[in-house]
């Protein structure tokens, strides 16, 4: 292969490789390395066997990010304030993490009290109010030096609109302390609302030390290999240079995530789906995700780990079901599943590397959808046998025979997987029914059928590369930045002018970042009185009656009605600036000859039939299918359920409809 793109995605069980050129896809999987994700970067180069002096481009999407937060294992940090507003971070929304459960208390904050700190100044949306007292800022850079951080977060009042003071206390941080991380809440999120920016720059500063170690680490071994500098997949889908990542953290907690998604909004627009509700079941979690007319959604209000980072991201909602989420039974004896998984390490008791406790593959390899003995990854065989003896031994605490713990542990884990698809559409607005379902993701082709039915969905897509779908996102994914400027103000009173000399502030910044990007403009606009607000887009961003008429439409598509008599405000102006790179083009020869490799007892509705298994591999464009029937993929299988059938469409996607 000559000018290979790559694409690399670490996930929380197995590490996955895309590369393209010349008009090929070439493929590789191999087990991830928690302890240090890049070795499982460099093992998927190798497993590959692409030349390095080949490789053209190379894009890396990761979870060191999404892993530190949630094992709260990032850097020591301290925070700096405006005087009075030390505890902003702990007093958050008051609102509870579980409404009706008095005992559940809040992820601790990220910055503990005792590193919290603060300076006496004051700035309001005119400008200063009180001076930054140079003595107190003294006093703080002395103690911040003494408590022997790894990482700084800066954040003052009114600092969106005045960074003035935030910029000096920043540059007499990175003076005293050149080794310590400084986050600059107007430089990571210039928004308001107090708490989500603090919490979004205490975020940043927490991560960063971490990411760039890592980020470095794999640059580095990366270049010895003879390959290019890797650029970043950020959560809001697009790539970054790995410079740009390892001073803005926050923006990659979704890296991984991300990929999957611009990935099946390619390939589902290549066939002709541009309404897609995506489903990405790895070892670990599920991701799930809408695409709206051929567009990737994003949002500002994600939640990672306890911890709101108002930055934009692919709007993906995760759940602990993945094949390698374990199954137990609660003290009340009920069967539950997740969030604890088996992970790589382990893995699941099929692996035989340790792990005796039944997870969803070894319900699906006891129930004969895997094969018994098949190869993942290079270096994991399943063993039917020890499958089975770790869902009898947890047969045995809930009382029922292994069957029918399997059956139970594959409806408790499509139950929830259910629940999130419902978030990201019917919550969103959007009727799951006039979606398709595009399931990827080593696990995801096993349960798409019976999520599809449980949503009146007609209409699945497996795509050929659907076992490292987020490892071919990344590889074709744009280069992009995002800009946001506030501007509070109702938008009756807003000139044209005004946002376009806005806009073109913002842009004069991309045009140094990017060379010749293309621009997306989008407002963030709510009702006078209301508390948080949507952001739209409009042909004419420039043209106030097209952005209210757009925000009602928004509105009404997200809780149901509209309320024109009501006061537009607009809050914020965002700007998406791209590179486009060049995309491969999808083709699906024709193959002759039986595809059917073996048939094989499996059990669908608790009934066991032999059923066909068929090898795609040996199927072409055109390629029919009849469920009840298994379909093996390189990556992933393919559970096809009683009543629907399909065939493979001319760019490599297995299209399954319900009859």
């Amino acid at each position: 292969m000559t000018n290979t793109r790559i694409g690399v995605d670490v996930g929380g069980t197995f590490t996955d490789l895309v590369a393209l050129g010349g008009g090929d896809i070439l493929t590789a999987k191999v087990p991830s390395t928690p302890r240090d994700q890049s070795q499982g970067v460099m093992s998927a180069l190798d497993a590959s066997e692409v030349e390095t002096g080949s490789i053209f481009a190379l894009a890396h999407g990761m979870t060191v990010a999404t892993n530190a937060l949630l094992e709260r294992r990032g850097a020591r940090t301290a925070l700096v304030t405006t005087e009075g507003f030390r505890d902003i971070l702990e007093i958050a929304r008051q609102n509870r993490p579980s409404l009706y459960d008095l005992t559940q208390d809040r992820p601790p904050t990220l910055v503990p009290r005792e590193l919290r700190f603060t300076v006496r100044e004051r700035m309001g949306p005119e400008g200063e109010i009180s001076p930054l007292d140079e003595e107190s800022l003294e006093r703080v850079v002395s103690a911040i030096r003494e408590a022997e951080v790894e990482a700084v977060a800066v954040c003052l009042l009114f600092a969106f609109m005045r960074p003035e003071h935030e910029k000096r206390v920043g540059e007499a941080l990175r003076e005293a302390l050149p080794d310590v991380h400084v986050s600059l809440s107007s430089e990571v999120l210039p928004e308001f609302r107090e708490y989500e920016r603090f919490s979004t720059t205490a975020a940043d500063a927490y991560l960063a030390p971490k990411l760039a170690a890592y980020l470095r680490n794999l640059a580095g071994k990366v270049e010895d290999a003879g390959a290019p500098t890797p650029s970043v997949m950020q959560s809001a889908g697009g790539v970054v240079r790995i410079e740009d990542a390892i001073v803005d953290a926050a923006a990659f907690v979704l890296s991984g995530p991300a990929g999957g998604v611009v990935g099946a909004a390619y390939v589902g627009g290549l066939g002709g789906y541009r309404d897609l509700l995506t489903f990405d079941m790895g070892g670990t979690s599920t991701d799930v995700a809408p695409i709206v007319s051929g567009e990737v959604q994003t949002t500002t209000e994600t939640i990672i780990a306890g911890v709101p980072i108002k930055l934009p991201m692919v709007d993906v909602h995760t759940v602990s079901a993945g094949g390698g989420s374990i199954a137990w039974a609660d003290a009340g004896g009920a069967l539950r599943v997740g969030p604890h998984s088996a992970g790589a390490e382990p893995g699941p008791a099929a692996y035989d590397k340790g792990g005796e406790e039944p997870a969803v593959t070894d319900a699906n390899l006891y129930l004969g959808y895997l094969q018994n003995g098949a190869e993942l990854g290079g270096e994991v065989v399943l063993r039917r046998d020890l499958s089975e003896k770790a869902l009898a031994s947890l047969g045995k605490q809930l009382g029922l025979e292994a069957e029918e713990v399997a059956l139970g542990i594959v409806r408790v884990a499509n139950a929830e997987m259910v629940r999130a698809l419902r978030v990201i559409s019917i919550e969103r607005g959007l009727d799951p029914r006039e979606f398709a379902l595009l399931a990827f993701g080593g696990a995801g082709g096993m349960h798409a059928c019976a999520l599809a039915e449980e949503l009146g969905m007609n209409t699945v897509l497996i795509p050929r590369a659907g076992g490292v779908l987020s490892a071919l996102g990344l590889a074709i994914s744009d280069l992009r930045h995002d800009y946001v400027r506030p501007h509070l103000a109702n938008l009756e009173d807003v000139k044209a002018m005004e946002l376009k000399e806005t806009f073109r502030d913002m842009e004069n910044t991309a045009a140094k970042d990017l060379e010749e990007p293309e621009y997306t403009r989008r407002a963030d606009l709510r009702y006078r009185g209301q508390s948080f607000e949507l952001t739209v887009e409009a042909e004419r961003p420039f043209e106030v009656e097209e952005l209210e008429e757009c925000f009602h439409a928004a509105h009404e598509r997200r809780y149901g009605y509209r309320m024109e008599d009501e006061g537009v405000e607009i809050v914020n102006l965002r700007l998406t600036a791209t590179v486009p790179v060049e995309k491969p083009k999808l083709e699906e020869p024709t193959r002759e000859g039986d595809a059917e490799r073996e048939r094989r007892e499996a059990n669908f509705g608790g009934e066991w039939m032999e059923v066909p298994v068929l090898d795609r591999e040996r199927m072409g464009h055109g390629t029919s299918v009849e469920g009840p029937a298994i379909v093996e993929f390189k990556e992933s299988t393919c559970v096809v359920h009683q009543g629907w059938r399909g065939a493979v469409d001319n760019v490599g996607t297995l299209v399954l409809e319900k009859r």
